[in-house]
């Protein structure tokens, strides 16, 4: 009898199991059947926003429902992403993931970690550079450099939010060069800049792209890019900090990730979605003329890479002195 009950309750735990597979199957082959969220973790206008613009426009002919963008900036990428992680994990609501993903957790400025999100793609690749306003005193890298030196904490240098990749990226130039700045945190490069524009800090340190139409109209002057290799276009005559001699290359990935949990079947969908997406011309085309570098890795390849920076990170930000 006992034998008997058991094979009994085996039985059930099998159905269950099945209705449950069957149920998930069958809503993952109805999805999506609403609009899905972007939850950009930055402000609006800045080189995560424009990108993931320009990937929810592509994506239009290969995903039966609108993305629609939603900015959530704050705490350098942290209210964003937090949002995402504690999300329903439906395939609903995406989070548009940045370095900062890495870079948050090993400062202990924020307590969801690469673990609680599913890689979908890597999207793109942007250097950090350092931008003054084109009557700044400074004509080259080098006498940006100089000054610095000379006064220490004196220059204003503008980023994208304590723990942004901008803000590390500033961190690790003072490493690499003995120097030390006003850091000036704002949320996103976008206000960052536009305090630049304002006169209310000297300097920023963000990507190109993002500093590039205020570049093109004459306003803004790009000092040197933080990259192994020079830009083109409206950068082209921009040197590396490498060609300076400062061996020092570091800048942003951003991507797009679900909350862990979703179902894999929704998953795929996405991933299949975002490859067609970030095939499309005009995405492609976007990025080129925002000069955002085009850097497309599938989900297997940007896990691998979310993977190797946490490590590479850690080494790098052990080095660093970041006030909180």
């Amino acid at each position: 009898m006992r034998i008997s009950k058991s094979l009994s309750g085996g039985k059930r735990v099998l159905a269950m199991a099945a209705l449950a597979v069957s149920f998930s199957a069958a809503f993952a082959a109805d999805y999506p059947t609403r609009p899905v969220e972007l939850v950009v973790a930055a402000s609006a206008g800045g080189g995560t926003d424009v990108m993931t613009r320009a990937f929810a426009d592509a994506a239009r002919k290969h995903f039966s429902q609108p993305f629609i963008v939603i900015n959530k900036p704050g705490a350098a990428s942290a209210v964003g992403f937090g949002d995402v992680a504690n999300s329903k994990p439906d395939g609903y609501k995406l989070s548009v993931v940045t370095v900062n993903l890495v870079i948050l957790p090993a400062l202990n400025l924020m307590k969801w970690t690469s673990d609680d999100f599913i890689p979908i793609a890597r999207l793109n690749y942007d250097p950090a550079a350092i931008t003054v306003r084109a009557d700044a005193p400074w004509k080259t890298i080098e006498e940006f450099l100089a000054d610095a030196k000379k006064r220490p904490g004196a220059i204003q240098l503008g980023n994208g939010g304590v723990g942004d990749i901008w803000h590390v990226a500033s961190a690790a130039l003072e490493d690499k060069t003995s120097t030390q700045f006003n850091h000036v945190p704002f949320q996103g490069a976008a206000p960052a800049i536009l305090n630049l524009l304002g006169g209310h800090v000297d300097a920023v340190s963000v990507s190109p792209g993002e500093v590039m139409m205020h570049v093109q109209s004459g306003k803004l002057r790009t000092l040197a890019v933080m990259s192994n290799q020079r830009l083109g276009g409206v950068f082209a005559n921009t040197p590396t900090l490498k060609e300076r001699k400062i061996d020092l290359a570091i800048g942003v990935w951003r991507g797009l990730a679900v909350p862990k949990g979703t179902p894999a079947d929704v998953v795929e969908v996405l991933k299949v979605a975002a490859q067609k997406a970030a095939a499309e011309a005009s995405f492609k085309d976007t990025l080129a003329k925002a000069n955002l570098g085009e850097a497309y890795l599938d989900a297997t390849a940007f896990k691998a890479s979310i993977e190797s920076d946490r490590e590479s990170f850690k080494m790098v930000l052990s080095k660093l002195v970041i006030e909180k």
